[in-house]
């Protein structure tokens, strides 16, 4: 009877598993269909503005959820990371992943947060930086630094290099 069980279990888990990764090949499937592709890095790049920021990349989603995760290629995975933050933008060199390039005029802004991607990691634990792969898509991305120490100086710079808000119809700020 012990035997019998333990293998209803076991099917059990297999079962969601599969159903997880159906989902996740699903989702991709679905956003790589309206999705944009993502920037190619460029060849050479300028001189660092800050010092390489290693830690860890957690994830990207659509700006303002932090739950809806982008699983198009590889962007969904976590991945050890250095951040290297140029004039000319946000280059994420992920370890076994493809780099995630943010060019500077598409930054909309950058904070410190609880969390990403459905990993909560501690106040003001993730450093988020939000930006536009084109004016349909606006994300999230967001990065564990080992020393978090250092994001408002992270926040302050790319703030810097954003373009600066355009005005709306109605005059007001908007980005």
């Amino acid at each position: 009877m012990r035997a019998l069980l333990t293998l209803i279990l076991v099917g059990l888990l297999v079962l969601t598993l599969l159903a997880m990764l159906r989902g996740w090949r699903y989702r991709a499937r679905r956003q790589s269909a309206v999705m944009p592709g993502f920037f190619a890095p460029p060849d050479t790049l300028t001189a660092d503005l800050l010092p390489p920021l290693r830690g860890v990349y957690v994830g990207t989603v659509h700006a303002g959820d932090w739950h809806d995760r982008i699983a198009v290629g590889d962007i969904g995975y976590r991945a050890e990371a250095t951040v290297r933050l140029t004039a000319e933008g946000l280059l994420v060199e992920r370890v076994g992943a493809s780099p995630l390039w943010i060019p500077a005029q598409t930054v909309r802004g950058a904070r410190a947060a609880r969390g990403l991607a459905g990993k909560a990691m501690g106040i003001k634990g993730v450093f988020v930086v939000t930006w536009a792969l084109d004016e349909n898509w606006l994300l999230d991305s967001g990065f564990r630094g080992d020393d978090r120490s250092v994001y408002p100086e992270w926040e302050a710079a790319l703030q810097s290099i954003a373009p600066a808000p355009t005005p709306d119809h109605e005059g007001n700020s908007a980005r």
